[in-house]
């Protein structure tokens, strides 16, 4: 083994043998010096046979183009020469052409020069029988202005048949038209002669070439072989084996040994590794002082592979193979490689890559809702137990409520989460307690100074214990040893803090540790401002919403009225479901619920502008489909004012897109009631026999997005009927199709029975509600009642002044039967102008009818549908004070269309009201206004 590493000497050579010849030793396919010089002959016989090919192409390429420049050149030089177009217009062009041709073609050297037409036939050729025929090549882009240059056959030349290079160039008058064509070219065997010359000279080159490089590749072999000595391939890797072992372990300790056990090479790194002295090659490994571990594997001949060995407070990891495979001799080879920095880094990888994993289930578990607890407390789940064994989360509690934070209340905090497995025996503030912070805890120097503070030692952190002495005495005496505080802060806004603890045998936080508890602290703080920001919005919307809303029930007896609102889970924010309930004159009462699309404070604000308009229309005392129209056009108003706003604004603002209403009238003297809906979930109805149905409605278009007129339709409802409206929101939802929501309303309903509308809305959520609902829900729920016939009084009256008497008579008589004299004078007076009005301006036929509700009510119906006006009339004038009358008499008074005409009614409180308003009026001035003198 030793005899590798002496210095190579020249072997010796038998006394008497003859010395090898050297061309011998130089061909020999065997030897190293053979084998490279047969290999670099190869090599440069294909280098000088590409060589050459190379230059014969090339020369065959520059011969070609220069034939299709002097192509180009004389086509273009003939076709722009003085006369050639006009050539081409005279009546015989071949005459003119044909010699001025053929001199152009001797002397620019091309073997054709052909002028054609524009439909290719020839006017000249070299030889004149092949004139007038078609010209053999592509001609089109000649004739739309371009050159063109192309190989093509063509009749016999000159200088032979066959393939040329041509060029056809066009030739154009003074104003730009193309009126004949110019080709001239060289054939294939002219442009092969332009580089024949040169492939003598090409031919010798490459001879020349590979003579020197056959000599020089002698000469390069001769020397490779002196400095072999003629030795083969097999003794040349068995001496470098050894060598390569070293060069390929550089960065590695690499040992060999001998089959004794003897340290014949240790490279620098290994005498690092292991502490070998400086005069260790040579010595029997047992004599290093090594350990007894590494000592065992210098020594033993068992190959190993990545055995984990500990040496000089490294670890080390070895490799061992023998040094001849073939086990002849012995003797092996030791690599050592320290993982000791390795692992380190390994570590700090693997604890990278668990945090960038605990970023990104961050990213996806927080900020799941729009709740700000719900966010810290996922934060603060989030983050136990893989970076700190307690996490308590403090927010402020202006961010709780949804407000703006302000600078000077950051001392007050409230604890929204607490997260940890010993959470339950530290002395831990509890979730929902309000905590004032000193200036001096980390709490309050991250809140004001905007980034983490970190206590490794929280027995050394004066003023976290300084905020509560007892509870960091117990905390400390329970294992909490190390605090990182992070300030929660988004849009440079502060929300609160997040407190990461460590306790028990946890290691204590680091520098490092911080910009991973800001970076979680940062992800978790937008979704806790946007929670803030969702929670201000969605407060005040329901606030604005809740306003919009009917806050009582309004003075009436024809309905015993119940109702439910609730508004859908928090993420979907406020809807447009609204109701109303109206009185009407006449003891009547309106019915309205409505739901606009979409959600949000564009949609509360739209429900509001809905109900306060159809307030409006109810006093007009309009009929359903008229306020379902006026509905209409308000919605597609509303649409259009919107798309035509600013480009900034429409980009904010979205229209309302479509609204449901239905709206119903309730008459308690009929026992009827109207509806009309637009695009609403139908009514449903419970009898107090316990029959529940579902009217067939007309349904017309929602708001908005229909043109045509609104139908009604008229229910019969006995007394004690209970009329049941609803948004779709109480029957549908994404689990729930909304026909089979409708059939469980009705089952519900029947299982209700005779119950108050109070207890039927309650049954109906109770059974009905989603737990998680989607979209808003309105109830209605009203049992009528019907006004006492002997309540009701009604008189046909013929179309003649003289019956006004007799009927101011029977009201008289009918006021003395229900105990209301007192209204006797005022009743006669109204009753009585109202009739005459609609004697003299009206049509038949004429009734009147009185209601004794609440008020006293005066109707006079009649056939005509013009409706009088309130006027002051002058001192002079003779009519035109009995509407002026009615006004300063009764309460209220108006006008309703119908069917049949119109009805102009009449309000008197049954209370003192009436006496009241007599007593402001003196007799002798009304008196002085009543101008009919048949009364």
């Amino acid at each position: 083994m030793r005899e590798s590493f002496r210095p190579f000497r020249t072997p010796s050579r038998p006394v008497g043998e003859r010395p090898r010849d050297r061309r011998e030793s130089l061909l020999n396919p065997h030897s190293i010096a053979g084998q490279v010089f047969l290999l670099q002959i190869l090599v440069i016989l294909l280098a000088v046979a590409g060589g050459v090919t190379t230059l014969l192409l090339q020369s065959a390429r520059d011969a070609l183009q220069q034939g299709r420049q002097e192509s180009v050149v004389a086509a273009q030089s003939f076709a722009n020469a003085p006369g050639t177009a006009q050539a081409l217009k005279s009546p015989d062009p071949t005459a003119v052409l044909q010699p001025r041709a053929e001199a152009a073609r001797k002397k620019a050297g091309v073997d054709f020069v052909v002028v054609m037409n524009t439909k290719g036939i020839r006017y000249t050729y070299p030889f004149p029988k092949e004139i007038g025929k078609k010209f053999v090549g592509n001609i089109q882009p000649s004739l739309e202005g371009r050159t063109t240059v192309e190989q093509a056959g063509g009749p016999p030349l000159p200088a032979g048949r066959g393939t040329a290079v041509q060029a056809v160039v066009p030739v154009t008058d003074a104003r730009g038209k193309v009126v004949g064509l110019v080709s001239a070219g060289i054939t294939v065997k002219n442009v092969a002669k332009r580089w024949m010359p040169q492939l003598p000279i090409i031919l010798g080159t490459g001879a020349a070439a590979l003579a020197v490089a056959t000599v020089g590749t002698a000469l390069v072999s001769r020397r490779l072989q002196r400095q072999t000595h003629g030795l083969g391939p097999a003794e040349m890797t068995r001496m470098y084996e050894h060598h390569s072992a070293v060069l390929h372990a550089v960065r590695e300790g690499v040992l060999i040994t001998d089959a004794d056990g003897r340290l014949l090479l240790a490279n620098d790194e290994a005498k690092r590794l292991l502490g070998l002295p400086a005069d260790a090659e040579g010595r029997p490994a047992r004599e290093l002082g090594l350990s007894e571990e590494i000592t065992r594997v210098l020594t033993s001949d068992e190959p190993a592979t990545d055995a984990v060995h500990l040496a000089e407070g490294r670890l080390l990891v070895v490799n061992q193979r023998p040094t001849f495979p073939n086990g002849d001799q012995g003797g092996s080879v030791v690599t050592l490689r320290d993982t000791t920095e390795l692992t380190a880094v390994s570590g700090r990888a693997e604890t990278a890559r668990e945090r960038l994993k605990l970023l990104y289930q961050a990213g996806v578990r927080m900020g799941t809702t729009l709740d700000v607890v719900r966010t810290g407390q996922e934060l603060a789940q989030v983050a136990v137990p893989r970076f700190a064994d307690v996490v308590t989360v403090d927010l402020l509690d202006a961010v709780l409520r949804g407000q703006e934070p302000n600078a000077k209340k950051w001392g007050h905090m409230r604890r929204a989460a607490v997260s940890g497995g010993e959470q339950q025996i530290l002395p831990l503030f509890p979730v929902g307690e309000r905590i004032t912070f000193s200036p001096a805890t980390p709490h309050m120097r991250a809140l004001e100074w905007g980034r983490a503070m970190l206590e490794a030692d929280l027995r050394q952190a004066r003023g976290w214990q300084e905020q509560d002495p007892d509870r960091a005495r117990i905390a400390l005496e329970h294992g909490l040893h190390s605090l990182v505080t992070v300030p929660l802060r988004a849009r440079g806004v502060p929300l609160g803090v997040a407190n990461f603890y460590r306790t028990g045998d946890s290691p204590a936080f680091e520098q490092e540790d911080l910009s991973f508890a800001e970076e979680l602290a940062a992800r978790a703080a937008v979704a806790i401002d946007n929670a803030r920001r969702f929670t201000r919005e969605h407060a005040m919307a329901g606030t604005l919403q809740r306003s919009l809303l009917p806050r009582g029930q309004p003075d009436q007896d024809a309905l015993e009225v119940a109702w439910r609102y609730l508004p859908a889970d928090p993420g979907v924010g406020v809807g447009g479901d609204w109701f109303d309930l109206i009185p009407l004159p006449g003891a009547r009462v309106a019915l309205v619920i409505g739901d606009v699309v979409g959600h949000g404070l564009h949609a509360a604000v739209t429900m509001g502008q809905l109900r306060t308009a159809v307030q409006n229309f109810s006093a007009l005392d309009l009929p359903v489909d008229e306020v379902l129209g006026h509905l209409n056009e308000l919605v597609v108003r509303m649409d259009s004012e919107e798309g035509t706003g600013e480009a900034g604004q429409a980009d904010e603002v979205e229209g309302v897109t479509g609204a449901t209403c239905l709206y119903a009238i309730y008459d308690p003297a009929a026992g009827t009631c109207t509806v009309g809906s637009a695009g609403h979930p139908d009514p449903v109805v419970a009898y107090p026999d316990g029959t529940v149905t579902c009217p067939d409605v007309p349904t017309s278009a929602p708001l908005g997005l229909g043109g045509y007129p609104y139908e009604t339709c008229e229910l019969r409802l006995p007394e004690g009927s209970r009329l049941v409206l609803y948004t779709d929101g109480l029957v549908e939802d994404p689990t729930r199709d909304i026909d089979v929501g409708q059939v469980e309303l009705r089952r519900t309903l029947e299982r209700a029975g005779g119950r108050t509308p109070e207890e039927t809305c309650q049954r109906v959520i109770d059974a009905m509600m989603p737990a998680h609902p989607s979209d808003d829900i309105a109830l209605l729920v009203a049992r009528t009642r019907l006004l006492p016939r002997s309540h009701v009084a009604e008189w046909d009256v013929p179309p003649d002044p003289a019956a006004v008497a007799s009927v101011r008579a029977r009201c008289t008589e009918k006021l003395r039967e229900w105990g209301l004299e007192e209204l006797e004078f005022t009743t006669e007076l109204i009753v009585s102008e109202l009739v005459t009005n609609a004697i003299r301006y009206g049509s038949p036929p004429i009734k009147v009818r009185l209601l004794q509700w609440r008020c006293l009510t005066c109707e006079v119906s009649d056939g005509s549908s013009t409706s009088p006006r309130l006027r002051r009339a002058a001192i002079t004038d003779e009519g035109g004070r009995g509407l002026f009358l009615v006004a300063q008499l009764a309460q209220r008074w108006g006008t309703r269309y119908t069917p049949g005409g119109k009805v102009i009614w009449a309000e008197h409180p049954l209370d003192d009201g009436a006496s009241a308003a007599m007593a402001g009026t003196p007799a002798d001035v009304l008196l002085e206004q009543f101008d009919d003198p048949t009364l």
